[in-house]
């Protein structure tokens, strides 16, 4: 299980480490209106409203943006009352992650062998 603030718990889904959700992330990340916005949730949890307010954008914006996100497996909503409230979700970023740690790995493993080499 999650957990995404006080009183709130969410199961984790199982993350689709596959490389076209690897691919859906990266461009979800690739617009800082979206940045920006799992910036102020990662804050707390928000309603679209809320978030069209210090965004400064239309709440029609702000639900287009999430809707990436949340395809991209970045945030998930719930419903409190008529409204959705929207949080992070850690493990979507786990296929970033991957990504991001196959390219650092290798240059790691070369360089603790050369600082071995070196003793």
């Amino acid at each position: 299980m999650d957990y995404h603030g006080p009183g709130v718990v969410y199961k984790s889904l199982l993350v689709n480490r596959s490389p076209s959700q690897t691919a859906l992330a990266l461009k979800a990340l690739g617009e800082p209106r979206r940045v920006q916005l799992l910036q102020l949730l990662r804050r707390r949890p928000r309603a679209v409203g809320e978030l069209a307010a210090e965004v400064e954008v239309s709440q029609q914006a702000v639900s287009q943006h999430l809707a990436v996100l949340e395809r991209a497996g970045l945030v998930e909503a719930h419903r409190e009352g008529t409204r959705s409230v929207y949080v992070v979700r850690p493990a979507g970023f786990a296929p970033v992650e991957a990504f991001l740690r196959s390219f650092w790995e290798p240059k790691l493993a070369q360089l603790k062998e050369e600082v071995e080499r070196g003793r």
